[in-house]
């Protein structure tokens, strides 16, 4: 069975964070691991409180890991300190880490800021270099780009720069208004639209996770960046077609719509 490791943050309202990349992984079909770099207090209407893992105990964690399971594919989700994306960067070098995608999780989707200033500097020069693919939304990719986007030319400018500078691929996120769900892959020096459809679903708390971690997990598998993409936008589609509804601001999805065995039948 393949294998995936999700480096980020817990979200004990289970729709974001390490709880979503590991539910994700497990409707996408690989094994999936976690490594915390920080615990949340949050749930669907904000970010309370964040209290991260020491460095010490973050490396303690990724070398648990690789030394016995060694993952085939690797999601990052939100670190939120410089200190910690050296010690992730360091490892993932050592263990020549493969199919890194990098969700460069700055906001949450409640509007609560995630990551500190200089540690934007720090993925970008040691973090981004390793990875596959990075996956940012619009408001991630002007911090990263250094640029202002407002329309398709201005992503694919933005996509392009951050492609360029780290030498990785980029899915270009469009989902904050600059079109339907429409996301721009760039990768290998050409340009790949996938088309969305926009689901009328405000519950769209752990979406990025979620994405990031389909992604992964199809990488796992052997499929090809294209094909990964377009894998887990489908899935993304299915489980915010499912309308779950649960919490007081913008819940999660329903990332098991799919499920189905005698162990998940409904218990009367």
């Amino acid at each position: 069975m393949k294998k995936a490791l999700s480096i980020a943050g817990s979200d004990c309202s289970g729709g974001a964070g390490i709880q979503a990349d590991i539910k994700t992984m497990t409707m996408n079909g690989v094994y999936a691991m976690s490594v915390l770099t920080a615990l949340t207090a949050q749930n669907t209407t904000g970010v309370s409180a964040i209290m991260e893992v020491t460095p010490e105990f973050l490396q303690q964690q990724l070398d648990a890991v690789f030394e016995d399971i060694f993952p085939d594919a690797v999601k990052i989700g939100m670190v939120s300190s410089a200190p910690l994306i050296g010690v992730i960067a360091d490892r993932l070098k050592h263990y020549n880490a493969k199919n890194i995608v990098v969700d460069p999780v700055m906001v949450a989707t409640s509007g609560s800021a995630l990551i500190k200033n200089d540690a934007v500097e720090v993925m970008t020069q040691k973090l981004l270099p390793l990875a596959t693919l990075v996956t940012p939304n619009i408001p991630e990719a002007e911090v990263l780009s250094g640029t202002v986007i407002h329309t398709k030319e201005d992503m694919l400018a933005a996509a392009k720069l951050i492609g360029d500078k780290s030498g990785i691929s980029v899915l270009l996120k469009g989902g904050h208004s600059i079109n339907d769900a429409n996301d721009l892959l760039y990768t290998d020096g050409k340009f790949v639209w996938f088309e969305g459809r926009r689901v009328d679903n405000p519950n769209t708390h752990g979406t990025g996770c979620t994405l990031s971690s389909a992604i992964a997990s199809n990488l796992a598998k052997g499929f090809t960046l294209e094909e990964s993409v377009k894998r887990s936008k489908d899935y993304i589609s299915g489980a915010l077609g499912a309308m779950l509804d649960i919490g007081r601001g913008s819940g999660p999805l329903m990332h098991n719509f799919n499920l189905a065995g005698e162990f998940a039948k409904k218990v009367l």
